[in-house]
């Protein structure tokens, strides 16, 4: 009887064991539980935990109460959307986009437009002449190592995006969970930092860089708005998990954090550039943009290949994959989507090769 060749997973964008802090995040929750045992234990309020709160406001060089700490990012998401997005408010999203923010905001029967997404970043030009054209509430922009692409927004066109929802009184929704897992290129300011009114309101996350069962993320934003969300907060769990915000306070205060990050960092870069290399071998009819950080690899393929079909036959040979069709709006289907953050560089190599022979099977 034939084995089952061993699951390799491309699909989930979570860094591996192997690559978390353990033993630093040990030593941060003995900490937090000796230092602060009546915060961490107790219920707080629903802006978090106060220690960690004053360390991101100090990050992003703004008051306290511009800051709201939840359980994970995708908390803050539907916080915002509930605030910001009423039934057939015009919202601009990135094509392709993250599928549970497209799947939350279709949810709220928000009318989305979706501007394609270029190798640095949304079409400038083609979101402009839509917002000159339509009122819109709100644009949802992934700026750093976009999920699923994997692209990064330029410098440029971060300072005409903010320029232009100042001048067409929307709001920019800055999703940046991303920002610390730069291992090439560049970084960029936050269009949050170049805002001056307002009219960015930021969002980000310590799953992608502590760990990912940790789920403590956090908004930045108008203290106006952040005192509207935290009361949204109030009747939907009167305050976060104390436990996880203490553990990171710990963790990010004790100097964890930033090595933590760096063999984060270190591992990811060897992953990208193996799964590019093993692509080119095995699947050289793919295109694809090298990342310069993040998780992902936005893979298209050829007009008329159907990447729903290669899903199956990846499966099949025991290799998980993301349909690209799951990030679109439209009824595209010739791309994939494929993390290197969850598998080790032997994994890649393998997952690779039985991705060739899946395609080559179609």
């Amino acid at each position: 009887m034939a084995t089952e060749p061993a699951p390799i997973s491309f699909a989930r964008g979570a860094p591996s064991l192997d690559i978390i802090d353990v033993e630093g995040l040990r030593a941060a929750a003995d900490r937090a539980f000796t230092n602060d045992p009546a915060g961490s234990f107790a219920y707080g309020t629903s802006v978090g935990y106060k220690p960690l709160r004053a360390w991101i406001a100090d990050r992003h060089g703004v008051s306290e109460d511009q800051v709201l700490v939840t359980n994970g990012s995708m908390q803050a998401d539907a916080f915002l959307f509930e605030t910001l997005v009423s039934a057939g408010d015009t919202v601009v999203v990135e094509r392709p986009s993250y599928d549970r923010t497209l799947l939350s905001l279709k949810g709220r029967a928000a009318d989305l437009k979706a501007i394609p997404l270029q190798e640095d970043g949304v079409d400038v030009a083609a979101f402009t002449e839509l917002v000159r054209a339509n009122p819109v509430a709100l644009a949802h922009l992934i700026p750093n190592f976009q999920n699923p692409a994997g692209y990064s927004l330029s410098g440029d066109k971060r300072r005409t995006l903010v320029e232009l929802a100042r001048e067409q009184n929307f709001t920019i929704f800055e999703d940046d969970p991303y920002v610390e897992l730069r291992f090439s290129g560049e970084p960029q300011p936050t269009m949050l930092s170049l805002a001056t009114g307002g009219e960015v309101v930021y969002a980000s996350s310590f799953s992608k860089t502590v760990c990912p069962g940790i789920r403590v993320g956090y908004l930045v934003g108008d203290a106006e708005l952040i005192a509207k969300i935290a009361k949204l907060a109030t009747g939907t769990y009167i305050s976060p998990n104390m436990v996880a915000q203490s553990i990171v306070n710990e963790f990010v205060r004790g100097g964890s954090f930033e090595s933590s990050i760096e063999t984060v960092k270190t591992a990811l870069a060897e992953r990208a550039q193996r799964l590019c290399a093993g692509l080119r071998e095995h699947v050289p009819d793919a295109q694809f943009v090298e990342p310069e950080g993040g998780y992902f690899l936005w893979v298209n393929l050829p007009e008329g290949v159907d990447g729903d079909a290669l899903f199956d036959a990846a499966a099949a040979r025991g290799v998980q994959i993301v349909k690209g069709s799951d990030f679109l709006l439209d009824d595209s289907k010739n791309a994939i989507r494929l993390a290197y953050s969850g598998v080790t560089p032997d994994e890649i190599d393998e997952g690779a090769r039985r991705l060739g022979e899946a395609y080559r099977s179609l």
